[in-house]
């Protein structure tokens, strides 16, 4: 019962709060307009409204490490793994600069979904090759203008908490657009908050590890599957699971 109600606590706090912040984000928007054409402005009050969950939840204790590997000015394809919908809260928490690639049905949800747009972050059907590759365009196009892209390589979340199979968009991207990956490692957010689950999970600590980058020059050359299977190597190795 506590735990319904404490869901219902948190679910209720998100929708006022966007609803309450929303008009923030528009007047940050319009305000900075004319100088701030990444919205480097508006992400990172994005990154603040979306830190506000896991702040003031103390069943989400949230530890960044490694932040200070992400290099001022350097435009990063950012791979992280997909453990629950939280992933994509925590993740805020680097308060750097990224735009996201997500799934079109994100861009829908009232508020926050608008705010998406806002930010310019980049919208994806799934399953669909058109919609695909006019994301991979989007993604080179904002590459280009010097902002890093944020991806899930596994496409979804994981059912289960562990790692699935990557797909080789993210690492085509890196290879084509000449930049570095930069992976980061999320644990604890599929115990906190599961796949198909809305009813928050009692404590569970969660963690965000930024890991060094891999520069360009390391994978520009090589076939891209052979740099997929390698990427998925180190993150099964940080969560301890088998390759």
């Amino acid at each position: 019962m506590l735990r319904w109600i404490g869901s219902l606590l948190f679910w209720a706090f998100l929708v006022v709060t966007s609803v309450l912040l929303f008009p923030v984000a528009v007047a940050i928007w319009l305000v900075t307009m004319p100088f701030d054409p990444r919205k480097v402005v508006l992400h990172r009050f994005t990154c603040f409204w979306a830190s506000l969950y896991t702040w003031f939840n103390p069943a989400w204790p949230v530890w960044v490490s490694g932040r200070e590997r992400v290099r001022p000015g350097v435009a990063y394809v950012m791979v992280a793994n997909h453990q629950s919908l939280l992933d994509i809260l925590v993740m805020f928490r680097l308060f750097r600069h990224f735009k996201w690639v997500s799934k079109i049905e994100n861009f829908r949800v009232p508020f926050v979904g608008w705010n998406m747009r806002l930010n310019r972050y980049i919208q994806l059907v799934r399953g669909d090759k058109q919609s695909i590759g006019a994301m991979m365009s989007d993604c080179s196009r904002t590459l280009d203008e010097g902002n890093s892209i944020m991806m899930f390589p596994e496409g979804t979340r994981s059912p289960d908490g562990h790692l699935k199979a990557f797909k080789h968009g993210a690492f085509t991207l890196a290879q084509a657009s000449g930049c570095p990956i930069l992976p980061i490692v999320v644990e604890g957010t599929s115990r906190a908050l599961p796949k198909r689950g809305f009813v928050l999970q009692g404590r569970h600590p969660i963690t965000i590890r930024v890991l060094d980058e891999i520069p360009h020059a390391a994978i520009a050359d090589r076939p891209v599957e052979e740099v997929t299977a390698e990427v998925r190597r180190l993150f099964a190795k940080e969560l301890g699971e088998e390759a």
